[in-house]
């Protein structure tokens, strides 16, 4: 079975006859959330059908390539894939028989840049403690307790991500016992816990950084996503080897192993429901494929909004449920191609968050929100083609860079009926304008780049709806909000039998989330104790 080509694995549902196999579980999507699901299932000795609608899988893993250059849409690092005993890197290895590989970005993984002074995060607990204090040497303390609050709040997220697997009956009692510990760092914001250890304002702004990961600015995020996603990076950051494309094409063979496969271009339409159970779904041809589960990766609000038949949203109440929660921010990504090889450019590995000198994050997002023309709140840059050492063996001479930013959905509304790359001459001035002042973002921290941009392209939340579904562009799903980490129903279970949530939204923004949900899902599914084989 590993002797199939890729193109065996990963077929498109246009060029299939009518397919009449039956399959254990099919998946709609083939973000990492479903592909993890599969590759679990699959090693269950489950049969696994995963529908992709984009003519490419991966989700935000996929790639894409333009006038001789390619782009990673949505990995930009990941870290613990590296640390001894990491789950993060048991599960990449599971659900990819452990040939994926990684490599790893260096001391610096993020600068922080604010107006024109910049602090570095170093990798290592200890390591970026001391550059932290070298910064700021009369908060010490601040910066101490700062980290021990970070792998306190870490420590009580696996009975709070495991009571997501308890049977409803048993819910009532023990859930409060798993998750109070949990809430008492998820009910406050990332502001709150901060400005309990230090009132320096560029402390806590630098601290808060890498707010971009996850979406909302410290006074609306909840602390405990904050502290995930600083201890996730403490020991640096890492690129997958051969770009972030190589996530699907490892995980396939796992899936084609146990006689699964994944379909592109295979718009599921919506899912059949017999008598309160799920048996398949019918694709956008009206072909119907059937399984004994049916799992959506497609993000909770796509799910309910869009593949369930009303009469089972007001049965179960789903559309209340959906109230409860609020959609992530959109964002615009600049995709650069350059000419000259990463070294002869100077490319560094490290990411660049870059901030306005004056105000604190929230204040810099609401302003920005107010009038799209002041300075944006948050710039983050990335040199994927530095952090990939195979990179030049696919594209010598050539380099390439993505630069993304905040922007409101609503500002590109206007256009959400004109169909992907006719959208018109006012699109592409306003595209224009927003790619211009991201240039000259990436100018001022790297003038010599100046005269080397071959090509560039800017996708906006139109992009993302029209290639992800999310329909307001939004890039992690649900909002990570003290509220969002409060919400029951955020759990691979649904109250329709055999059908199963999988993805982020379950669990946490990015690929790191993403991958987990898979276990709990698969879990959910088999009744097997999956996390103790892995």
């Amino acid at each position: 079975m590993f002797r199939l080509k890729l193109t065996d694995m990963i077929q498109s549902y246009k060029q299939q006859a009518p397919l009449t196999e039956t399959y254990d579980t099919i998946i709609i999507g083939s973000g990492m959330g479903g592909l993890a699901t599969a590759a679990i299932l699959s090693k269950e000795g489950q049969k696994v059908l995963v529908l992709e609608r984009h003519y490419t899988a991966g989700g935000f893993t996929h790639v894409f390539k333009r006038k001789g250059y390619e782009w990673d849409v949505g990995i930009h690092y990941i870290g613990e894939v590296q640390r001894p005993n990491s789950l993060l890197k048991k599960l990449f290895d599971y659900v990819t028989d452990g040939s994926l590989e990684w490599a790893d970005m260096g001391t610096v993984y993020d600068r922080i840049v604010i107006g024109d002074q910049h602090f570095d995060l170093v990798k290592g607990v200890k390591n970026f403690k001391q550059q932290l204090i070298t910064y700021f040497p009369e908060e010490a303390q601040a910066i101490n307790s700062y980290v021990d609050l970070v792998f306190k709040a870490v420590k009580t997220s696996k009975n709070y991500y495991l009571n997501k697997l308890i049977p409803p009956f048993l819910a009532p009692l023990a859930g409060p016992f798993l998750t109070r510990p949990f809430h008492r760092f998820s009910d406050r914001t990332t502001d709150e816990v901060l400005r309990s250890l230090t009132s320096n304002e560029t402390l806590i702004k630098v601290l808060s950084g890498q707010y971009g990961d996850y979406g909302l600015p410290p006074k609306q995020s909840s602390f405990s996503m904050h502290a995930s996603v600083v201890r996730h990076y403490l020991d640096g950051g890492y690129f997958p080897v051969g770009g972030s494309s190589q996530i699907a094409k490892k995980v396939a063979p796992v899936i084609a192993a146990a006689g699964g496969k994944i379909l592109v271009n295979a718009a599921v339409d919506k899912v059949i429901v017999k008598k309160n159970k799920a048996v398949g779904v019918q694709m956008k041809d009206g072909q119907a494929l059937y399984a004994r589960n049916i799992v959506s990766n497609a993000g909770i609000m796509t799910t309910y909004q869009q593949l369930l038949p009303p009469a089972l949203l007001k049965k179960h109440r789903l559309a209340s449920q959906l109230k409860q929660v609020k959609r992530s921010v959109a964002h615009a990504n600049l995709y650069i191609g350059l000419e000259g090889s990463p070294e002869a450019l100077q490319l560094p590995k490290t990411n660049y968050w870059i901030y306005p000198a004056e105000g604190d994050h929230d204040t810099c997002v609401k302003r920005y929100l107010e009038d799209l023309s002041q300075p944006f709140p948050v710039v983050y840059i990335s040199f994927p083609s530095a952090k990939d050492p195979d990179w030049s063996n696919r594209y010598p001479g050539k380099s390439t860079i993505d630069i993304i930013t905040l922007v409101p959905y609503e500002r590109f509304e206007a256009w959400s009926d004109t169909p992907w790359m006719k959208r018109g001459a006012d699109y592409e001035a306003f595209k224009e304008a927003l790619s211009q002042r991201l240039l000259t973002a990436l100018y001022k921290q790297l003038p010599q780049l100046a005269g080397k941009v071959q090509y560039y392209e800017l996708s906006t939340p139109l992009t993302t709806r029209h290639f992800v579904n999310y329909q307001e562009g939004e890039i992690y799903g649900l909002d990570h909000s003290p509220t969002r980490f409060r919400q029951t129903f955020l759990k691979p279970r649904t109250p329709i039998k055999n059908f199963y949530l999988t993805g982020q939204d379950i669990v946490t923004a990015g690929v790191g989330g993403a991958l987990f949900s898979g276990v709990l899902s698969a879990a959910a599914i088999t009744g097997s104790h999956v996390l103790k084989k892995i």
